[in-house]
């Protein structure tokens, strides 16, 4: 299956500045395996110690939020988008 993953502007050190990617994975798991495989140091700023999802790292495969659905099991159908957004913070 082959899945676009959309990097975020701060990782794409690790990506020779690509914004998108494509990678194989029937889920949201094997999709971050395949990125690291691909990309090395990726995972580490997706994932952390646990490997769970970072706290203020938010994924998203078309448009549903992971956090909301299965998790790093989430399927990602041949085609999907995943996109990585890290979240932003800040206020008065």
């Amino acid at each position: 299956m082959a899945v676009s993953v959309r990097i975020p502007t701060i990782l794409r050190t690790y990506t020779a500045g690509a914004a998108e990617v494509t990678v194989p994975g029937d889920t949201l798991g094997e999709v971050i395996d395949s990125l690291e495989a691909a990309h090395p140091g990726l995972r580490d700023r997706v994932l952390d110690e646990s490997g769970k999802l970072r706290r203020f790292v938010n994924v998203y495969v078309d448009d549903d939020d992971v956090r909301f659905a299965e998790g790093l099991a989430t399927p990602t159908k041949d085609g999907a988008k995943v996109s990585i957004i890290p979240a932003v913070a800040g206020g008065c």
